[in-house]
């Protein structure tokens, strides 16, 4: 049997791109160097720039995998988006503000690339997990210079639409029972010093003392049944934006865990597509996505 078929052509190619260096950052005790990576999902459409969103892997600071969602993500990036997954150092190599630094020296190299990548500069979305969402709602809701260290500084990081998963809001917030055990804690290790008795330093770098009306619009997707971090941390973020005024919406996942399956489910990444679609705008491909 022989068969032709005319394909109209509605959407563009999308290519991955594995292992891009974005940066290079001190390493071992500053006596060497080491490369940040990316991964990239683009268009090769020259006719036109797209938004971009860039994914925070999670895993407590300490461990990170920038492809373990690239299926995930390809679905965002084919209903019209650039999608890069970033790097950063974990907190066994620094404390705090490296790990964000990192994630906003990825943002200006996206920008600096914009042209390779056909990114839109103006419509950048972050969005994390876990410690990647602590890191999503930092990039979003800090617009200072002390963050933004090494190449592409003459790019602005600030980015126009937020999505942090179960994120860590408040690193002061965890219910430890002493000082003793909240020094091993996660939360001790990013900022260096044990949070109980530095509440004051812990506060300081949590995204829930940064909430302000000039914030970009959140989505805070956070499971109820989560006991690794909190829904009160979700929802205290969500409060404080609220209460300044800014556009905020918290999806809370009735009897979810941390990580659990309903986050992976088409229901919510068709609600993650329709917020940054919403926020940053992007053409309509549901399509070629089901």
């Amino acid at each position: 049997m022989k068969e032709k078929l005319k394909v109209t052509v509605t959407a563009p190619q999308y290519s991955f791109v594995s292992g891009i260096t974005f940066a290079q950052v001190d390493a071992w005790y500053d006596h060497t160097r080491r490369d940040l990576k990316m991964d990239i999902i683009y268009p090769e459409d020259k006719t036109k720039k797209y938004p971009c969103v860039v994914w925070i892997c999670g895993g407590a600071w300490i461990r990170l995998d920038r492809s373990a969602h690239t299926a995930y993500l390809s679905q965002l990036a084919r209903s019209g988006f650039v999608v890069a997954s970033v790097e950063y150092r974990t907190s066994n190599e620094g404390c705090f503000p490296i790990q964000l630094q990192d994630v906003k020296a990825g943002i200006r190299y996206l920008k600096a690339m914009s042209e390779r990548y056909h990114i839109d500069t103006e419509r950048f979305g972050v969005m994390g997990e876990s410690a990647g969402g602590y890191l999503a709602a930092m990039a979003a809701l800090t617009d200072d210079s002390a963050y933004d260290v090494g190449a592409f500084t003459e790019f602005s990081s600030k980015v126009q639409a937020a999505c942090p998963w179960y994120p860590a809001a408040d690193l002061t917030g965890f219910p430890y029972p002493s000082p003793l055990e909240a020094a091993a804690s996660m939360e001790s290790l990013l900022l260096g010093k044990n949070v109980m008795l530095e509440k004051e330093e812990a506060l300081k770098i949590s995204p829930v003392s940064l909430a302000s009306k000039d914030a970009p619009p959140f989505l805070i997707i956070h499971g109820d049944n989560d006991h690794t971090v909190p829904f009160a941390q979700g929802e205290a973020l969500h409060d404080k934006l609220e209460a300044a005024g800014a556009d905020v919406t918290l999806l809370a996942l009735g009897g979810s865990d941390h990580a659990d399956m309903p986050f992976f489910q088409e229901e919510i990444w068709q609600r993650i597509i329709g917020f940054f679609k919403e926020k940053l705008g992007a053409d309509d491909q549901a399509a070629i996505v089901g």
